[in-house]
């Protein structure tokens, strides 16, 4: 995947998870209201990934312009 489409998932998952947590607080399911939070968490993770693969790739990147200046 892609840090885009990392970030994009994670955001998905994020929303899908505080829409868990919403509706579980709502009908009182404790175990609902769990699995929000917890795909919540995941996205938040996936778009940490996303974040540093497009870190990486930035800075892979200045990296091979400077070499290709001095060459």
């Amino acid at each position: 995947m892609s840090g885009t489409t990392d970030k994009i998932s994670g955001t998905a998952n994020v929303v899908g998870g505080k829409i868990k947590q919403g509706v579980g607080n709502a009908v009182g399911s404790d175990k609902l209201e769990a699995e929000g939070i917890g795909q919540e968490a995941k996205g938040d993770a996936q778009k940490a990934v996303g974040d540093a693969k497009e870190a990486i790739r930035s800075g892979a990147n200045k990296v091979a312009d400077a070499i290709n200046k001095k060459l």
